[in-house]
């Protein structure tokens, strides 16, 4: 089944938790780790279930990350966690205009109920 998606010979690839600490957008691997577990982390539109998946060139990754979502698509695998810029360097962000590539599902953070509270009826006693 050349070819398909998870196939390692079609380009190199990287541990998607040690590809999110490469690029900074987790401290250690334990940290990375609970993001996947927390279903803040898709690879490709699809849940990453577990921190062995690989990552390859090309992938878009979506991670929510406290208030905001971060889409980025991957341009190549980095070799070690280095400084921002050069994380930088190995990823860009993906401007959807806050719509998927299909324009069906808003990608945001959730509103926050402290910032937002319900307009409730006044009780009459």
């Amino acid at each position: 089944m050349a070819g398909s998606v998870d196939d390692p010979i079609r380009s190199p690839s990287i541990r998607i938790d040690r590809l999110l600490v490469s690029l900074r957008f987790a401290r250690t691997r334990s940290a990375a780790v609970a993001l996947i577990e927390a279903h803040a982390l898709r690879r490709n539109r699809k849940h990453v279930l577990r921190p062995s998946e690989q990552a390859h060139i090309g992938d878009v990754l979506t991670i929510a990350l406290g208030d905001s979502v971060r889409v980025i698509e991957l341009l190549t695998i980095p070799d070690r966690r280095g400084p921002p810029a050069e994380a930088r360097s190995h990823y860009r962000e993906v401007d959807g205009g806050g719509l998927d590539r299909k324009g069906q599902m808003p990608i945001a953070a959730s509103p926050r109920v402290a910032d937002n509270p319900p307009d409730l009826p006044e009780k009459r006693f």
